[in-house]
């Protein structure tokens, strides 16, 4: 008599397991008919897009470049951006055409626009060059080498020298001394950096500064205020100022010799 109940019991728990299973199995149901429509919207809206695009996209018939024009020349920037230009009005890269641009020597930014309905707009600001870099090279007003063999280098412009590299090192103490001389109505010529790591500051008037390797700033200072004074009134009888000396200064004098300060 228990084994009967058992069995009674079992059947239940069989069916059950055996609906759980094959509800388990069942596939997930797709209500198609509301996602078609869905579908066939993305679908008309995605060829909506392209065909604007190329309805939109017309060749690019026009480049106006504005500027003011002394290094680079608008036909240099035309023939630049045509060259850049894979695709019409609206799938032409920009920001390629205008990397392309700032890489030629003397443009220092570019501009790029489109101008509706077949035209880009390019404005060009051109670099600034405030001093000569060796025989051939031009530093920019950020203190950058941005052209190394310039065929027309201005020679009003002051010279910078240095070792390969130094090129940032050399800049920042030019534009600092150029401040300093300047305040005591002097004004620079040139600035040297040699391999052995010396500094020499050439006037404008053509007398040269000896500074040397250590203290440079302090042999500056010290030159501002007790040579400054003697070159502004005899510069034509000074060949170089030497400010290695501890408590003083050396005149080398263009027609005799050298004389301590």
């Amino acid at each position: 008599m228990i084994g009967a109940w058992f069995k009674k019991l079992k059947k239940p728990r069989s069916r059950n397991r055996a609906r759980v299973e094959r509800a388990a199995r069942q596939s997930p149901k797709i209500e198609w008919a509301r996602r078609i429509p869905a579908i066939g919207i993305g679908a008309a809206l995605t060829a909506s897009v392209v065909l604007v695009v190329f309805a939109l996209d017309r060749p690019i018939r026009h480049v106006d470049a504005v500027g003011v024009f002394r290094r680079v020349t608008v036909i240099d920037v035309e023939h630049v951006v045509r060259q850049k230009l894979h695709g019409g009005f609206v799938r032409s890269n920009l920001s390629e055409v205008q990397a392309a641009l700032e890489s030629m020597p003397w443009v220092d930014t570019a501009r790029v626009q489109r101008r509706w309905p077949d035209s880009l707009s390019v404005q060009i600001t051109e670099q600034e060059a405030i001093a000569r870099w060796g025989d051939a090279g031009l530093v920019n007003s950020r203190g950058e080498l941005f052209v190394q063999n310039e065929s027309h280098v201005p020679t009003e412009l002051p010279y910078l020298v240095g070792p390969a590299g130094t090129e940032r090192r050399v800049a920042d103490l030019f534009f600092q001394v150029r401040a300093q001389l300047e305040s005591a109505e002097l004004s620079l010529g040139g600035l040297r950096l040699d391999e052995r790591g010396a500094w020499e500051v050439e006037l404008a008037n053509g007398v040269v500064i000896r500074l040397g390797r250590r203290e440079v700033q302090e042999r500056i200072d010290r030159f501002l205020k007790s040579g400054a004074a003697l070159v502004t009134g005899r510069a034509a009888d000074i060949a170089y100022i030497d400010m290695r000396y501890s408590n003083g200064f050396a005149v080398g004098w263009r027609s005799s010799q050298s004389r301590t300060g």
